[in-house]
């Protein structure tokens, strides 16, 4: 806090001194602020981040409600989109947004991803089609629940053999249901994602190692000690914390700058930090 402050003031005058280096220029402040429509677009770039957010948002909303803390690793996250291709690149994004080992793309038509029990459901908006469909309208209602509707190339959606326009219906996708080692969750844009819920010894024994980092990491903090010293680490607990800690010790040690990692035996997590 200190360097930051004692630095601030100079910052604008670092900036003008680089600026004028890199274009000659007499002054930043002398130049007219860029126009938004001579910056570069990328549309596609803008449309799979998108779904990347999509993506990030559905799979945190599934750990939340099957109680999957975030520092605990899962292994696969399927995304099962129409336009795999758009996302590929961003599998090491999401992976490391969600704490997943693996991210796999999947097109929506592809048989695999039938198997997952998903799809789409026609409900009929009685006191919208009423008025134009009068008592056929039951006809239509009666086709939506019992499967017979479909949906036309053009859009088209029938149902019981009437044909519906926009507002009388409601056509969305809706997961299966989900099992004990997976989770489905559906995407605004369309597609939905499965997440491998399965949590082995090993992933177990790396969050449980995370978790005694974020302990140290606080640990640290308590003592005042700065951001680049290194210190030497003692982790108390039972054996689990201590199978944990020794699994990924480089881990441990590369996260929290210790030079040295002790464990001892201990009825509850708890950690000791000193400047190295």
């Amino acid at each position: 806090e200190t360097v930051c402050r004692a630095t601030a003031p100079l910052l604008p005058l670092t900036t003008e001194e680089i600026w004028r280096g890199l274009t000659g220029g007499r002054s930043v402040h002398l130049a007219d602020y860029p126009a938004a429509d001579q910056l570069p677009a990328d549309d596609a770039l803008v449309a799979a981040m998108d779904t990347v957010r999509e993506v990030c948002s559905a799979t945190s909303a599934l750990r939340k409600a099957r109680s999957l803390r975030n520092r605990l690793p899962l292994s696969t996250l399927t995304v099962v989109v129409a336009d795999p291709a758009g996302l590929e690149g961003f599998e090491s994004i999401v992976a490391d947004e969600v704490n997943v080992k693996a991210v796999r793309l999947l097109a929506a038509d592809a048989d695999e991803a039938a198997a997952y029990g998903v799809e789409q459901k026609l409900t009929v908006n009685a006191r919208a089609a009423g008025p134009r469909l009068g008592k056929d309208v039951q006809h239509a209602i009666k086709g939506s629940k019992s499967g017979d509707w479909s949906v036309a190339e053009d859009g088209t959606v029938t149902a019981g053999g009437l044909a519906l326009v926009e507002g009388e219906y409601t056509l969305e996708t809706v997961a299966g249901a989900a099992d004990d080692t997976t989770a489905v969750g559906m995407l605004p844009g369309g597609g939905f994602v499965v997440l491998d819920t399965e949590v082995t010894d090993e992933l177990a024994a790396e969050g449980l190692a995370r978790d005694v980092v974020r302990a140290v990491q606080q640990a640290r903090r308590d003592a005042g000690l700065e951001v680049s010293d290194r210190i030497s680490l003692i982790v108390s607990g039972p054996a689990d914390v201590q199978a944990a800690v020794a699994a990924h010790e480089a881990m441990v040690a590369e996260e929290t700058l210790a030079l040295s990692v002790r464990t001892e035996d201990a009825a509850e997590l708890s950690v000791q930090v000193a400047r190295a």
